[in-house]
């Protein structure tokens, strides 16, 4: 047996689970299969998502239905101007009768973490995440405590209100592997809802997954072949966020204030190989490239004030970019 063969009998074995997953979440939730698909691409990639949408689109539903088919710890935050840094990552708790510091975790120490409406919390909030989703550990004092594997930050915002929110700043916008832009149900979606929905309750999913099952399914994504004319694919889309003039989109210079960081060249890769797996294959295709790069670069790109007067969106700059970059 080839390689090649192997690899696609290993995908094949290690994703068997994901049927399972999509089975139960699709008893709950209706549509938002992108949505899905990428919470399922940042599990299996191990990186934090970030996610937005205007009111009662599922995006909160959709992250605990998820996290309820897997065998795991889950803690959901409601992020509110008065959180504090301790409400997150725990604090220590003198005792008077020994005189010592006894730590008490907060929830963040838990496999998945729902931050919702993360964007109402003040920044010193936001900045307790910094630490936890880079490093993948917590100081509390002077004690560093490891936080469990799998971690798994995921955030929802609302795009719409402005009164008591705080925008992220860039340093944590970096570290979200994804961010998923939430649109309206389909007509037809729409009508299922409504009939799933308005008469009461349904079914709650069940945990069909280990967390062993998880590691596993992450060391084969790290095992999916990637070309070499792949990885300059990657690199190429990366450098023209940066520098366009350079790469033949000279239009594009005046639209780019900043473009996209390293995080942005490995989390591509790392996510075109998850799309991989949760497609079948043990190889990347140009195709996976193109269907993931929207959501990881749209959140590390800033426009310049002449894109933002002419109504120029990321989004906008981000098709230009793939459909002008050569496809190997």
């Amino acid at each position: 047996m080839s390689s090649a063969q192997q690899l696609n009998e290993l995908v094949r074995r290690e994703s068997g689970f994901i049927q399972g997953v999509l089975a139960e979440v699709n008893r709950t939730i209706v549509g938002q299969e992108r949505l899905i698909h990428r919470l399922l691409v940042a599990l299996l990639c191990n990186g934090h998502i970030l996610i937005e949408g205007v009111p009662g689109l599922a995006k909160t539903l959709a992250v605990r239905t998820l996290a309820a088919t897997i065998q795991a710890r889950f803690q959901r935050l409601q992020f509110t101007p008065d959180l504090l840094p301790a409400d997150l990552i725990g604090t220590q708790i003198y005792n008077p009768r020994t005189g010592e510091f006894t730590p008490r975790m907060g929830p963040i120490f838990s496999n998945l973490v729902l931050a919702d409406e993360i964007n109402r919390a003040p920044a010193k909030v936001q900045s307790a995440l910094l630490e936890a989703m880079e490093e993948r550990q917590v100081t509390l004092g002077d004690q560093t405590y490891t936080l469990h594997d799998p971690f798994m930050v995921l955030a929802t915002q609302n795009p719409i209100e402005q009164a008591g929110t705080y925008p992220l700043p860039e340093a944590q916008l970096d570290r979200f592997m994804l961010k998923v832009v939430v649109e309206y149900p389909t007509r037809a979606e729409e009508r299922a809802i409504m009939e799933r929905m308005a008469v009461g309750t349904p079914p709650a999913p069940q945990p069909v997954v280990e967390l062993e099952t998880i590691r596993r399914a992450r060391a084969a994504v790290n095992k999916i072949y990637v070309d070499e004319k792949i990885k300059d694919y990657v690199l190429n889309i990366i450098f023209a966020t940066r520098d366009p003039a350079s790469n033949g989109m000279k239009d594009l210079r005046l639209l780019i204030d900043l473009g996209a960081s390293p995080r942005a060249t490995i989390f591509l890769l790392r996510a075109a190989k998850a799309n991989a797996f949760l497609r079948g294959r043990g190889y990347v295709i140009p195709d996976d490239i193109k269907q993931i790069a929207p959501d990881v670069l749209r959140h590390r790109i800033l426009l310049t004030f002449e894109a933002e007067a002419e109504d120029i969106t990321t989004a906008q700059v981000i098709q230009q970019i793939l459909s002008r970059v050569e496809v190997p």
